[in-house]
């Protein structure tokens, strides 16, 4: 996808192609395998395209139950798709669907347009919103990871591009070198991301010193994860309805109602089918996932297809190995619905919030101090000296005082505190 300029934007026209299959019964049924609705893949393949700066010229799609290993499509679908675009002033064509590198040059021969995959539609969203240098190291490096098996087959263009006849010798070392160029970035950019994985670790070290627990909220992208951090932190970080406007990961520190601190983490969102090579690249972004307490899977209740869109982030939490993590369900959006919704049978409630209106958030508080077991605040009774003006700041900052009561000998306090800081006071602790 092109870029815009700095004096006129270029808005790109494009035709999307949606494929579903449908896998054969299961013996001894006469029902079909289920599929994902083709118009919900193809309305998020639409925000997807969007969000990479295109305008929608049209769409078709069609089920088959296996792709075609020439073309995904069948040869109908193929015929039809290249009549459609004879109409059209598209510039390209988006598959939703990972191609092969066959299929991909083969589409393009026949169609006479150049064709795009899911994959490499993501990945270009990616770059537009990679921010700091580790998101664009990362982004890069699913981008080379991803072209460098498409370099195979093409010696007939490059030996073009060489300047050689025919097909001789200089394609064939054009490929070589541009393959050999690739393999030497990759591996430059995983020493670099490695140098950043290095200085989170030390930066996690320093915060695992104290016991801060750390809470990540995952959802699908859109789901409104960072207008959601956002009402809980009052940060202002970036929010925006396109897909997949936050890459690089935010921390923030918020008190619970108990006044115990907690660190807040809003990571990338989640997709369908999302690249694996996206995964190991932003490794060093979702770590902050593998190493939270507690996980809030936000998603939005008015998504028509939420159920699966929450599948499919359980499934990329189970490719991090953190399927067993405590976790808390949050329906974000409520204030969209027009009435009540009942929560799942048999599951426990959702907590029901609107991130934008602040609607539900203070019991979303509650649950995440009921839910976080580290450093739990617990009641304890203190005897303070009246000059100890540094402490008792200290336990209004970090506890809840219950009782006040100024003695001679000093200040009696009854407080909920965290076990972190009682240590901390140990000689100024009475019997009740």
């Amino acid at each position: 996808m092109p870029h815009s300029g700095r004096s006129t934007q270029v808005i790109e026209r494009v035709f999307l192609v949606g494929v579903a299959f449908r896998p054969a019964p299961l013996h001894g049924s006469s029902a079909p395998g289920e599929t994902r609705s083709p118009a919900a893949s193809l309305a998020e393949l639409a925000e997807l395209a969007r969000g990479a700066g295109a305008e929608i010229a049209g769409e078709i799609s069609q089920i088959r139950p296996a792709p075609d290993p020439a073309y995904l499509i069948g040869r109908g679908k193929l015929d039809e798709l290249r009549a459609v675009l004879a109409g059209l002033d598209a510039s390209s064509v988006i598959f939703d669907h990972d191609l092969t590198p066959t299929q991909q040059r083969n589409l393009e021969q026949a169609l006479a347009i150049r064709v795009v995959d899911r994959t490499q539609l993501i990945l270009d969203i990616f770059a537009r919103h990679a921010r700091t240098r580790e998101g664009q190291l990362q982004v890069e490096l699913a981008q080379l990871q991803y072209r460098l098996p498409r370099l195979s087959g093409r010696g007939v263009e490059m030996s073009r591009l060489g300047g050689g006849i025919g097909t001789r010798g200089p394609g064939e070392t054009q490929l070589e070198s541009d393959r050999r160029r690739i393999q030497q970035r990759i591996r430059g950019l995983r020493l670099n991301l490695e140098a950043v994985r290095r200085q989170r670790q030390r930066q996690r070290q320093l915060r695992e010193s104290v016991p801060l627990a750390t809470v990540a909220l995952v959802g699908y992208t859109n789901a409104g994860k960072s207008t959601l951090f956002n009402a809980l932190t009052g940060a202002g970080v970036y929010a925006s309805a396109r897909m997949f406007a936050t890459l690089d990961p935010t921390l923030r520190a918020i008190n619970l109602p108990s006044h115990r601190r907690i660190l807040l983490s809003d990571t990338v969102g989640f997709l369908r089918q999302l690249p694996h090579g996206l995964i190991e690249a932003f490794r060093a972004t979702l770590e902050e996932v593998r190493r939270a307490h507690l996980l809030l899977l936000v998603s939005d209740i008015t998504a028509p297809d939420r159920e699966e869109q929450v599948r499919e982030v359980r499934k990329v939490l189970a490719e991090l190995g953190v399927a067993d993590r405590p976790l808390l369900e949050v329906w974000n959006k409520i204030d969209l619905l027009p009435g009540p919704i009942a929560p799942p049978a048999g599951a426990a409630a959702p907590l029901r919030v609107s991130a934008r209106s602040g609607a539900g958030i203070p019991e979303l508080l509650s649950a995440l101090d009921s839910a976080i077991t580290l450093d739990p605040a617990e009641p304890v009774d203190l005897e303070l000296p009246h000059a100890a003006g540094e402490l008792l700041h200290r336990i209004y900052e970090h506890g809840v005082v219950l009782a006040r009561e100024s003695r001679p000998a000093g200040i009696r306090l009854h407080a909920v505190l965290p076990h972190s800081l009682q240590k901390q006071l140990a000689m100024y602790r009475v019997n009740p």
